[in-house]
């Protein structure tokens, strides 16, 4: 992954106040991408860690099956966990 500066980030953010859709939905999307693999990262981080599977859905707010679903084979780092 690409270093993100904070700096990207808060561009990112004060443009999804623009009255132009054309930038504030691209800033949106943007933004879901950066959280998307932010939440794979920590999830990585979690697992490495030992944390179960529960116990990272209850952080998330999702159930245990959602998470475990989308992370368990690893797909996202290369690995299975």
């Amino acid at each position: 992954m690409t270093e993100v500066l904070p700096s990207e980030v808060t561009k990112l953010a004060d443009a999804t106040r623009s009255q132009d859709p054309e930038v504030g939905l691209a800033a949106v999307a943007a933004l879901r991408g950066l959280v998307d693999v932010l939440e794979a990262l920590q999830v990585d981080n979690a697992r490495t860690k030992g944390w179960t599977w529960k116990t990272i859905s209850e952080q998330l707010g999702v159930t245990k099956q959602a998470v475990h679903q989308k992370y368990a084979s690893g797909r996202l780092f290369g690995r299975g966990k």
